[in-house]
């Protein structure tokens, strides 16, 4: 699977309490489920009104898809070419 990272623009998402993040979280959770191993959230970063969320998916479509069963927005959707990290430097 490929890896993308999904800009998301939501007024006042990092003041979301607790609750409505999980709410959030079982939303996607439930989208994933219905999508039947073609897409995979691995985490989402929160700031004051983005969500840059990283998911594996065998295609844009599928990330798409995601997110209309979700009920999400998308600003922007990114395939990622390749990863590093410290680690790299040494490589």
């Amino acid at each position: 699977m490929k890896r993308y990272v999904i800009e998301r623009h939501i007024p006042g998402v990092g003041g979301l309490s607790q609750t409505q993040l999980k709410e959030l979280a079982a939303a996607s959770n439930g989208a994933v489920a219905k999508l039947s191993g073609t897409v995979q959230w691995v985490q989402s970063y929160i700031a004051a009104d983005n969500t840059f969320c990283v998911y594996l998916a065998e295609s844009e479509d599928r990330v798409r898809e995601h997110s209309r069963l979700a009920g999400f927005p998308i600003t922007r959707v990114n395939e990622t070419v390749t990863v590093i990290d410290p680690l790299t430097a040494y490589s």
